[in-house]
C-alpha cells in the first residue's frame, strides 16, 4: 500500500540512508550477527564447529538472497512481533526452522546464549556505522564545496545583516567560512561519537552472560572480532548514553544545515537576489506561476531542521530505563534513530547539491550596499571623527547626519559633509579625500578577507585539500 509519508519522505530522507535502515536490511544485519555468533562460540569450543558452520551458512544464504522476502517471511515477523514485543522473538524461530530443515542438530545452538535486545542493538551498530560513512563522505563534499565558494568570494563585498537589518560590509567569502567551519565541527563530532558508539552488545538476559559460563569473556571477544566492532567493558543494554550522543550529533549538525539553508534562502529572495539555487527542468517551478523558481533544496533542509529537535528530545527521554532491561524507553528508539539518520542524510544530500551549483550575483550583492546610500558606514564616519572629537560627540554627530541622509534620501557622505560644515568647530574635521575613503565600503571590511585565508589554511592543514582533490 502506498502511503502519504512512502510518497513525500523521499523529498525529505536520503534513500541510502532510508535503504541501509529498511525491514529487509533490518533483517539482513540480524543474520550477519546471528552468523558472527554462532562462529565465535565455535572458536570458543562452546559450539560444535559443525553447527556453526551449518548456522552460518544459512545466514550467509539468506543474506546475499536477491529477494530476502523469498526466504524470509517478513510479514510474519511483522505480525508476530506485536505479541512478542520486538522482531528478534520470531525472527530466531524462523531461522531456527530454516537451519533445522539443513541441520537438525545445528538447530540446537541458533542464538545460543544471547538474548532478542543483544541481536537488535548489534544490529543497529552495524547500520549506524554504514549510515555514518554516507554521512561522513557528504559532510566532506559539503566542506569541499564551502571551500571553493570561500576561496571564490574572500573579497566579494557583501552586506553583512543584524537582527534582518544592515549592518556592516562583509564578503560573502566569510559568511561561507563560517558555514565551512560548522560543517568541520559537526563532523569532527560525528566522528568521534561514532568510534564511541561501534560497540558489541552482548549480555545476555540480564546482562550478566551466566548463560556462557567461563566462556563468556573469551565469547565476547571473539564476536566483536567477528564484527569489526571494539569490546565494552560490560554489556550498555539500558545505558543509552552513546546512542543519545549520536542523535544528538545529528540534531546540532541538521541545525547547522538548517542556518546555512536559511541564510541561501533569504539571500535568494527576489527583492536580494544575491544567490540563487541551482536551476534545471522540473526543479522549483509552481503549479500555477511559470516564473516562479523555489528555493526547494532549501526547504527540504529546513524542514529536516525543523522535524529532527524533537525526535532528538525523543531519543533523550528514552534514555531513562528501569534496571537491567528497559520497558518502553528502548522500544520507542527502534523508529526513531533511524530517521533521524535519514533526515539527516537528506538534508546533507541537498546541501551538497545546493553548494556545488549555488548561483552568486556580486553584482546584485552591490547593487543592496548601496540600498541605505552609504548608512551602512555611518560606524566607520563615527570611528574616524572620534579620533578627534571623541567617541560619543563624533556618534551624537553621525547619527545626525544618517537621519539627514534619510530625510533628504541623499548619501551619507553628503549629509555628513554638510552636517560637519554646519559647524565652524567641525567643518574641517574630515575633508573630501576622507569623505571618499570613508565612503567605499571595500575600505571597512576588517579582517573578512584574512579570515577567509586563516579558515582555509587551517582546513586544508586538517586534510581539506584532499577533498578539493589535491
Amino acid at each position: 500500500m502506498t502511503t502519504l509519508s512512502s510518497l513525500t519522505e523521499q523529498i525529505y530522507c536520503d534513500r541510502d540512508i532510508m535503504a541501509c535502515f529498511s525491514g529487509a536490511a533490518t533483517i539482513r544485519r540480524m543474520l550477519e550477527v546471528e552468523a558472527a555468533l554462532a562462529r565465535a562460540q565455535a572458536r570458543c569450543g562452546v559450539i560444535p564447529a559443525s553447527a556453526a558452520r551449518g548456522i552460518d551458512g544459512v545466514c550467509q544464504d539468506f543474506r546475499h538472497a536477491d529477494d530476502i522476502s523469498a526466504v524470509v517471511d517478513l510479514d510474519a515477523i511483522a505480525t508476530a512481533s506485536i505479541l512478542a514485543g520486538n522482531i528478534a522473538i520470531p525472527f530466531v524461530k524462523q531461522l531456527t526452522a530454516a537451519v533445522h530443515r539443513v541441520d537438525p542438530e545445528a538447530a540446537r545452538y541458533v542464538h545460543w546464549g544471547a538474548t532478542s535486545q543483544d541481536i537488535l542493538d548489534t544490529a543497529l551498530v552495524l547500520q549506524l556505522r554504514q549510515a555514518i560513512a554516507q554521512l561522513d563522505q557528504d559532510l566532506s563534499a559539503a566542506q569541499a564545496a564551502c571551500a571553493t565558494l570561500t576561496q571564490a568570494h574572500r573579497n566579494t563585498v557583501l552586506v553583512g545583516r543584524t537582527w534582518m537589518q544592515h549592518a556592516l560590509p562583509t564578503t560573502f567569502g566569510l559568511k561561507t567560512a563560517g558555514w565551512l567551519q560548522a560543517l568541520e565541527r559537526g563532523q569532527r563530532r560525528l566522528r568521534q561519537d561514532a568510534k564511541h558508539m561501534a560497540l558489541l552488545q552482548f549480555g545476555g538476559a540480564a546482562g550478566t552472560l551466566a548463560s556462557l559460563g567461563a566462556a563468556a569473556p573469551t565469547v565476547a571477544l571473539a564476536f566483536a572480532e567477528e564484527l569489526g566492532l571494539a569490546m565494552p567493558d560490560m554489556p550498555w543494554h539500558t545505558h543509552r548514553d552513546r546512542l543519545a550522543d549520536m542523535a544528538a550529533t545529528l540534531g546540532v549538525l541538521t541545525g547547522t544545515l538548517g542556518k546555512i539553508a536559511r541564510d541561501v534562502s533569504l539571500m535568494a529572495q527576489t527583492e536580494i537576489a544575491e544567490l540563487a539555487e541551482p536551476g534545471g527542468p522540473g526543479r522549483g517551478g509552481s503549479s500555477t506561476m511559470p516564473h516562479k523558481r523555489n528555493p526547494v533544496a532549501s526547504a527540504a533542509i529546513l524542514a529536516a531542521a525543523t522535524r529532527v529537535p524533537p525526535l532528538v528530545s525523543t531519543m533523550l527521554s528514552a534514555m531513562v530505563q528501569e534496571h537491567e532491561r528497559a520497558l518502553g524507553g528502548w522500544q520507542a528508539e527502534w523508529d526513531v534513530l533511524p530517521k533521524i539518520c535519514a533526515l539527516a542524510g537528506g538534508a546533507l544530500r541537498h546541501l551538497v547539491g545546493m553548494l556545488n551549483g549555488l548561483e552568486v550575483s556580486p553584482a546584485n550583492m552591490a547593487r543592496n550596499l548601496d540600498a541605505t546610500h552609504g548608512l551602512i558606514l555611518a560606524e566607520a564616519y563615527a570611528l574616524a571623527l572620534g579620533a578627534r572629537i571623541g567617541r560619543l560627540e563624533a556618534h551624537e554627530l553621525i547619527e545626525q547626519a544618517s537621519k539627514e541622509a534619510v530625510r533628504r534620501n541623499c548619501p551619507l557622505k553628503v549629509a555628513v559633509r554638510d552636517t560637519l560644515a554646519a559647524h565652524e568647530a567641525t567643518r574641517d574635521l574630515l575633508d573630501e579625500e576622507e569623505l571618499d575613503r570613508l565612503s567605499d565600503p571595500v575600505n571597512y571590511l576588517g579582517q573578512a578577507p584574512a579570515m577567509c585565508d586563516e579558515v582555509l589554511a587551517a582546513w586544508k592543514t586538517r586534510g581539506g585539500e584532499a577533498m578539493l582533490g589535491g
